[in-house]
């Protein structure tokens, strides 16, 4: 039986047929998509938390924001494959996925990763000229022992090996919102999940050089 997160299916919230709605029509307006930012709520987010530093950083790069609250690997297949990313031809997409198969479920790390392969192959059909900066699934839970830490670092580790240094490129950037024995703060993230507003700049700039690098 196929595991869940290789399956292709939406999510059943109100709000998130008519988002991807929303996302197509944005994606059609737009000259032309230079960058694509895809993943869940902490995607989504630069929407509002982020909302200034997307504005200062990413707004001149003819950026599109696919990322949606809630979604699992198996949400995000569902969309790549209902044409968030046709007729578009970016230089890169930022893909950060896999936390909420982890939180919501449990999945086993395994089954997580093989849903992130799943999406970085359907990237590469539908993008075949567009690379792909895949980011370590961001630390949740305040110390490094707890299972949800645990599980996501997992899977961090299984997806790492999917870069090629061609067309998909590998970087974990957790150790900039953890202190310097592996703790999350509430002051780094309130909920131990999504990086407080003021975090949206230190992730900015910590990504800046390879989204810079990889879109030149």
């Amino acid at each position: 039986m196929t595991p869940v997160s290789l399956q292709m299916m939406p999510q059943q919230a109100i709000w998130w047929l008519p988002r991807h709605q929303a996302k197509l029509q944005e994606k059609a307006a737009m000259d032309r998509v230079d960058l694509v930012f895809l993943g869940d709520s902490i995607m989504q987010a630069w929407e509002k938390e982020g909302k200034a530093i997307w504005e200062a950083n990413y707004r001149s790069r003819n950026t599109l924001n696919l990322g949606f609250n809630g979604d699992r690997t198996e949400h995000v297949l569902w969309r790549l494959a209902h044409g968030e990313v046709d007729d578009i031809s970016p230089k890169l997409v930022v893909l950060l996925i896999g936390t909420n198969n982890t939180g919501h479920r449990m999945d086993d790390p395994q089954e997580t990763a093989q849903g992130i392969k799943a999406i970085l192959n359907l990237l590469a059909t539908k993008l075949p000229h567009t690379k792909v900066l895949l980011l370590a699934i961001f630390p949740r839970s305040a110390r490094p022992t707890q299972k949800l830490r645990v599980l996501n670092q997992q899977v961090t580790d299984l997806i790492k090996d999917y870069a090629d240094d061609q067309t998909v490129f590998f970087v974990d950037l957790n150790h900039h919102f953890l202190d310097q024995n592996g703790h999350l703060t509430s002051n780094v993230m309130d909920d131990f999940l999504h990086p407080n507003a003021h975090q949206y700049e230190v992730w900015a700039q910590a990504m800046e050089p390879y989204i810079e690098r990889l879109m030149s």
